[in-house]
């Protein structure tokens, strides 16, 4: 990145903790804000499907019994009672996973292709999306015998769970809820909805697909997803293909934010099928009456790391500065103190 922040450069740790520790203006997030490859993946659309119809006070039933179908608990070491955040109206996190592994039954989970922390603040009224690497080297912390590993893996080994407690750990913040999705449910949700109309920001062709920079094209479901997956020739990796997987949510969006879709049953059972969540109906309902404001101003940013091709693998190495200052704006966008990311709570 040509735009480095003082807190990129190499401290010691010890002068990095006395910095974060020794005024206001220190740990405050104010480090690059990576205004490219902004990421918003397909769990979104379908946690905000939900939402839409509670805002209208329309399907209140469909909205139900899909909040009802969606709901599994991860039984993660969450650091805090979100019940009791939620209740008492401060800044919440939901971690939003993203697999493509086809349906979420099948035996074999595969791993998260994204990751990134959503934190909603009531009283600044400001939402933060914050996207982790997939490829991010960690110890994980209950599969000691894998790792080092990508942070992508901890939901192949131990699902939900083991990426929450990873996040938490490597980042020392408290995850209060997750929202997973099947990417490939977002094919089935473009087809339902009538395919979404996108402008590629570049020229490529993927699997048999073509597209053409500036230039919209209607995709249906199959398109999209073509649309969405490509990386390896994609100037910006990984961050632009997740730039493409935004314009394609966006686009669902705004087609799906309508009452001829929350109305469709077969939409709503496509979101069902196809999402898990441990946000209850009720959650839900809180969310959309005492946070709705904080949604309408969103900061986004990613964690960057640096290539790192030890141990036979493609790793993305993130530094402990880094983490750091995605720790501290994270903390900062829940109300919480700075701390340093080795420290518990």
């Amino acid at each position: 990145m040509g735009n480095q922040s003082e807190s990129e450069f190499p401290l010691t740790r010890a002068e990095y903790q006395r910095r974060i520790r020794g005024g206001n203006n220190q740990g405050n997030g104010n480090g690059p804000q990576h205004h490219r490859g902004r990421k918003i993946f397909g769990i979104i659309i379908l946690i905000l499907v939900i939402l839409v119809a509670i805002f209208g006070g329309l399907a209140w039933y469909n909205a139900k019994q899909t909040s009802d179908q969606m709901f599994t608990s991860a039984g993660a070491n969450k650091r805090r009672n979100a019940q009791k955040v939620l209740e008492q109206k401060r800044p919440v996190s939901i971690l939003l996973l993203g697999i493509d592994t086809g349906d979420l039954g099948r035996t074999y989970k595969g791993r998260t292709d994204t990751i990134m922390v959503m934190t909603i603040n009531p009283q600044t009224k400001k939402t933060t999306l914050m996207s982790i690497p997939r490829d991010m080297k960690v110890n994980l912390p209950g599969y000691e015998d894998e790792s080092p590993a990508k942070i992508n893996a901890a939901y192949a080994y131990g699902g939900t769970k083991e990426t929450i407690n990873t996040v938490q750990k490597y980042f020392n913040i408290p995850i209060d809820f997750y929202a997973l999705v099947n990417m490939a449910g977002m094919k089935q949700a473009i087809n339902q909805v009538g395919g979404v109309t996108v402008t590629s920001p570049l020229t490529f062709t993927y699997e048999g697909y073509s597209f053409t920079k500036g230039v919209p094209e209607h995709m249906d479901g199959a398109k999209a997803l073509k649309f969405c997956r490509m990386r390896y020739d994609d100037p910006q990796g990984d961050y632009g293909r997740q730039q493409r997987q935004k314009m394609v949510i966006m686009a669902l969006l705004k087609k799906s934010a309508s009452y001829k879709t929350v109305l469709n049953q077969k939409f709503l059972k496509t979101v069902s099928k196809n999402a898990h969540t441990d946000l209850t109906f009720e959650n839900m309902m809180t969310l959309a009456k005492s946070y709705r404001k904080a949604t309408k101003n969103i900061q986004q940013g990613h964690v960057q790391g640096t290539d790192d091709d030890s141990d036979g693998q493609s790793f993305q190495d993130v530094s402990y500065n880094e983490r750091q200052r995605v720790s501290n704006t994270l903390r900062k966008s829940l109300g919480l103190e700075p701390m340093d990311i080795d420290e518990g709570e």
